[in-house]
């Protein structure tokens, strides 16, 4: 035990029971700590010098064992304290412990000797001196000139770690100065340091907490304030003032904490708010905590409260943070289809362990290291995150934790790289603070859903190989298909993606250890192989049977210096003749650029770039020699199951070039959101009480019996976002202008950075539309994140989602068994909200696509939120979930799919503008779905009967041409229909408002529509010029003009004939009453389809003479009346 010393012990005399060394002088000694010495022990003492002109000494003990004096001068050069003389002397006890005494001679430097003998005459500063040397010895505080300022600036030694720890901060965020330069200017600045240590204190010592503690802490940013302002250096005002500004910008740090709940190492955490530091590069999450300790060091990004990400063990100690921030841009994306927002966590370990085990430099004791690392991380988050009772009804906040920010119980973690089989670990650890979430903390663990043995993140980005083949009328499950992946088969990605199909022709591959080439594979025989390698608990391509390789391949070590290329192998990577040896990466990249179907990426590394990107700017150093550029890629298309597998302009640029491609997000988000519904079921069963609750062996089997139906319900939601992406990319080009306004009001409103997200901005969407260009597709899935993203904010701020209608998408979130078995516990969930918002943003995007909530904004006012309640009315009136459904079920080709989905979404389009444009807002979506559901049903059946002559005839020719392509029958004719189901809207208003019998008001609608060709003009509409916003805003105007004149029209014929009489009686009696008007329309209606080409103009005339018609103050006759009291 360390304690300090007892200076009226020391003497010149040495005690009885001791043997010295006749030459050495004993007045330095301190004989009581000698006497109480352990073995092993080592001890301290200090005492300033005799006299001015003597220097300070320090005197260090050992019991049994020497010590390293490279160490102890390393330590005190960092206090910036030097030795100007030592001697070791052995002192043996009467009961025979060997003590060694290392007495040093101190000087400060830059410091005169009188003024130390008075310094360390001080016992502040000599109990600050010792604590500090003891911090560094054992390892709880580094060895660096921040130590100085114990010395210089009158700091302990862990309000110096609490400024190293901003220090090391900033070298993490790309500050232009190292923490030894940082370090530096807090020496020479004292006073500025020990203002910004008090602000520190000041915002977050709980024993100086008031009531009101602003004007404290106004006080202590003045007075920092006021010392930076007499700064002369440059350099020394910019690092003083991103001191001020790190300290303004935490919320919350352990530093007061006495003693964590966690077994782990102690660190300092840092929570702070990334977007009041403008030090920081973009794009700045909304949460990040920086955990440091002298052994291990990491960031956790998160971009709101309710975040999920993956903590990865990080070999990239001197940028991890930039490692991960380029992982949560991923993650945020990703995270847009699932219920939390992107975060992401990284942590490297420093120190390797101060062992003598014979496994150092083993893969085990690596291992020890990294775990000790993540529990010291793990530790550091969970310290300042709030808790909850486990009623889930009060919050908890950290003892001696001072917060400057909201309540913040939501801390999900994942595995990722390195930390894949840490998710016990992680949730032991967050079982000793008591954590809320319980095993639901981190995903995946022991009791959980192993993702690598469902396959489900390989499975899910099997469906974008299966969008991107079904577009190049390829089937994987039937055609044969050649490949080329990154990996190798132990992997997760790869092994279970490159067992999806027995088709599949591995023509080659590589991983970090070696290369495979099988230029002509039999797909079943290399099918087989590939399974059994799969199953081996460890493999490697080594492990290969290469008498199953066809001729001319082989398997060959990344370590060699080069290798020779068959005959075969050249034509199977399309190579000519000159290429008869590669070297290993000239080999990758032959392999990378390969003329095959599909580039499968389930590896690990950034291997893609653009032409015009810097490859050591990518920041994956390790694979700078085997990067390729996009355009060189000859694949078809290329799946992402790993992360960051290509920089996102080079997908583009691969795009660009005519390849295939989403985005890594896009991939391999099955993977993510199995995590997620994992995480919710296990919250929802954790909350369970009573005769409900479930435990032990009992909790896990239900969660096992329930893995087949989470996969169903993950690659649903993958199949959707990839069948909006294909309907997406397949009209891309007409809609460019549109999707630059989007972005242009992604970026107004939302600050959506298009050079970060290597979006096009407006002068590039300007230049695309005159190329007749659009998005690529990797634009195009970035932008279908930020808008889901964007939209779910804005539910999650309205009411929407306690409405009762949503609890049926609540429910639909969750297996059958959960809502089955626990109802309540569905409907209580503590992310309610959260999930219905999700899932009801995704479903509203995935169906109206990437553009509609704007596009409906842009032509009605509406907000986004009221356009989800016109989303949700309409597809419920019509049924349109049940439609997609069977278009997406169909067997049949995926272009030919996505029409008919976009002939649908036509009928989605102007439902959910007629009910913005006609129904009071905000829409009440259960009695608007009451109002017009049983109608609509009713009537939709006897559409086709009901169409005369032109629009019979339109029908028919669709559904014949439909059915040539491919379409079933039954499906052909709901689809040629569907534009006439939308007038059933106007028809159920008109029978509404008039007190009419449904079908006389239908039969009377199609009547007028036909007598009047109405359907005419509105082709004629159709065929007009969409080009511009405006165009389209015309075209759309004047469609709505002429459905209302048809609507009121029939509203005049219903109050004004007699309900006995047939449709084509009714519009007779009508036209007779209203010869005057109905005949000027009719012949000008004439003139105009008779004479020349039609224009905006024109039809504008031929809408407003339709409209003329209307007979304005109907009165409803009698017979009306009488109809309406008989219903």
């Amino acid at each position: 035990m360390f304690y300090h010393a007892e200076t009226q012990a020391v003497s010149d005399a040495v005690p009885e029971g001791f043997e010295v060394d006749p030459d050495y002088s004993a007045r330095n000694v301190d004989w009581g700590i000698l006497r109480d010495l352990a073995k092993g022990d080592l001890e301290l003492s200090v005492r300033p010098g005799a006299t001015a002109d003597d220097a300070v000494r320090m005197v260090l003990y050992t019991g049994d064992g020497g010590v390293s004096l490279s160490r102890v001068l390393q330590i005190l050069r960092g206090m910036d304290v030097e030795v100007v003389d030592e001697r070791t002397t052995a002192l043996v006890r009467d009961d025979g412990l060997r003590c060694l005494v290392y007495d040093f001679g101190l000087h400060v430097s830059g410091a005169p000797r009188d003024g130390l003998t008075t310094l360390f005459g001080e016992e502040d500063f000599r109990t600050r001196f010792l604590d500090t040397f003891r911090a560094a010895w054992t390892s709880r505080a580094d060895s660096d000139r921040f130590n100085a300022l114990v010395v210089h600036a009158g700091l302990d030694w862990r309000q110096a770690t609490a400024l190293r720890a901003y220090g090391k901060y900033l070298k993490q965020a790309r500050f232009p100065y190292s923490p030894e330069r940082i370090a530096s200017v807090l020496v020479d600045n004292p006073r500025t340091t020990r203002a910004l240590v008090s602000l520190f204190e000041a915002r977050f010592d709980p024993a100086l907490r008031t009531a009101d503690s602003s004007p404290v802490l106004d006080d202590a940013v003045d007075a920092v304030l006021v010392r930076i302002n007499h700064v002369v250096s440059m350099d020394a005002d910019r690092i003083l003032r991103a001191y001020l500004t790190l300290i303004r910008a935490t919320q919350r740090t352990n530093f007061y904490i006495a003693k964590s709940p966690s077994s782990a190492g102690p660190c300092l955490s840092l929570k702070l708010h990334p977007r009041d530091i403008d030090e920081l590069p973009l794009p700045r999450p909304e949460i990040e905590t920086f955990v440091y300790s002298p052994t291990v060091e990491g960031v956790h990004l998160r971009f709101g409260s309710v975040a999920r990400g993956g903590l990865r063990w990080s070999s990239r100690s001197e940028d991890y943070r930039t490692e991960v921030l380029g992982l949560v841009k991923a993650q945020a994306v990703k995270n847009a289809v699932i219920v939390p927002v992107g975060a992401k966590g990284g942590f490297v370990v420093k120190q390797p362990f101060a062992t003598n085990d014979d496994r150092v430099g083993t893969n085990e004791i690596t291992r020890e290291e990294g775990i000790s690392g993540y529990r010291t991380f793990i530790s550091g988050l969970l310290d300042i995150t709030d808790n909850l009772s486990h009623d889930l009804g009060t919050v908890h906040h950290p003892d001696n934790v001072v917060c400057h920010d909201d309540t913040d119980t939501y801390l999900v973690v994942a595995a990722d790289k390195g930390t894949a089989s840490f998710s016990d670990i992680a949730n032991e650890v967050a079982a000793q603070y008591g954590f809320w979430l319980g095993d639901a903390f981190a995903s995946g663990g022991s009791v959980g859903y192993d993702h690598k043995a469902m396959g489900i993140t390989a499975r899910g980005a099997w469906e974008s190989v299966r969008q991107h083949f079904g577009e190049l009328d390829l089937d994987p499950d039937c055609d044969e298909f050649t490949v080329v992946g990154i990996g190798d088969m132990s992997g997760d990605v790869f092994g279970n993606g490159m067992l999806l199909s027995d088709r599949i022709k591995l023509v080659a591959a590589f991983d970090h250890r070696h290369i495979f080439i099988d230029p002509d594979p039999d797909p079943s025989i290399s099918f087989a192989e590939r399974k059994r390698m799969f199953s081996l608990t460890q493999s490697s391509w080594q492990d290969y049977d290469t008498s199953l390789i066809s001729e001319g391949g082989g398997v060959w070590d990344r370590t060699r210096k080069s290798i020779p290329l068959s005959r075969q192998a050249r034509q199977a990577l399309g190579l000519d003749s000159e290429h008869s040896r590669m070297s290993p990466p000239e080999l990758i990249q032959a392999i990378l650029c390969a003329p095959v179907d599909l580039l499968w990426n389930g590896g690990i590394g950034t291997y893609v770039k653009a032409s015009d990107e810097d490859t050591h700017s990518v920041g994956d150093k390790a694979n700078d020699s085997l990067r390729v550029d996009g355009r060189t890629l000859r694949c078809r298309v290329v799946v992402e199951g790993g992360n960051l597998g290509l920089t996102a302009q080079g997908r583009i640029e691969y795009a660009k070039s005519g390849g295939r491609i989403n985005t890594d997000a896009i991939d391999n988000s099955a993977g993510v959101s199995c995590s997620d519904h994992e995480v919710n079921l296990k919250i929802l069963l954790n909350s369970l009480r009573g005769d409900q609750q479930l435990v032990g062996a009992r909790r896990a089997e239900f969660l096992e019996s329930m893995s087949a139906d989470i996969a169903r319900l993950v690659l649903s939601e993958n199949a959707s976002h990839n069948a909006v992406l294909g309907e997406s990319r397949a009209h891309a080009s007409d809609r460019a202008q549109t999707d630059g306004r989007l972005i242009s009001h992604l970026q107004a409103t939302r600050g959506l950075d298009v050079e970060l997200e290597a979006l096009p901005n407006h002068r590039e969407i300007a230049t695309r539309v005159a190329q007749g260009n659009g998005l690529t597709s990797p634009e195009l899935g970035t932008l279908l994140a930020h808008v889901k993203l964007a939209i779910k904010d804005d539910v999650l701020s309205s009411e929407v989602p306690d409405l009762d209608i949503f609890r049926d998408t609540l429910t639909g979130y969750f297996p059958h068994q959960v809502t089955e078995a626990f109802p309540d516990a569905v409907n209580d969930h503590p992310l309610r909200r959260e999930i219905i918002a999700t899932q009801t943003v995704n479903r509203m995007v995935d169906t109206g696509g990437i553009t509609f909530a704007f596009r409906l904004g842009e032509e009605t006012g509406a907000s986004s939120v009221d356009v989800v309640r016109a989303h949700v009315a309409a597809t419920t009136i019509f049924g349109m979930d049940k439609l997609w459904e069977r278009i997406r079920q169909s067997d049949i080709p995926k272009p030919l799919g996505s029409t008919l989905a976009l002939e649908a979404r036509r009928l989605l389009d102007r439902a959910a503008r007629w009910l913005l444009t006609n129904r009071p807002q905000p829409l009440d979506i259960t009695a608007t779905i009451d109002h017009f559901l049983l109608p609509v049903a009713q009537l939709s059946p006897k559409i086709s009967d009901r169409l005369k002559r032109g629009e019979a005839e339109f029908v028919k020719t669709s559904v014949d041409r439909w059915v040539e392509q491919g379409t079933p029958e039954d499906l052909a004719v709901e689809i040629s229909e569907l534009l006439y189901r939308y007038c059933l809207l106007d028809i159920v208003d008109v029978a509404s408002a008039a007190g009419s019998y449904l079908d006389h008001a239908a039969d009377l609608y199609f009547a007028l529509s036909d007598r009047l060709e109405i359907d005419r003009t509105l082709a004629a509409v159709s065929s007009l010029p969409r080009d511009d916003r405006w165009n389209a805003l015309a075209r759309m105007a004047l469609r709505d003009d002429l459905y209302r004149s048809l609507k009121m029209l029939t509203r005049d014929v219903l109050g004004s004939t007699s309900p006995d009489w047939s449709p084509e009686e009714r519009v007779e009696a009508w036209e007779q009453s209203n010869g005057t008007q109905v005949g000027r329309g009719r012949r000008t209606l004439a003139a105009i389809f008779a004479d020349g080409e039609l224009s905006v103009t024109r039809l504008s005339v031929a809408a407003l003479q339709i409209r003329n018609m209307i007979t304005t103050d109907i009165q409803l006759p009698a017979f009306a009346r009488n109809e309406n009291a008989a219903r």
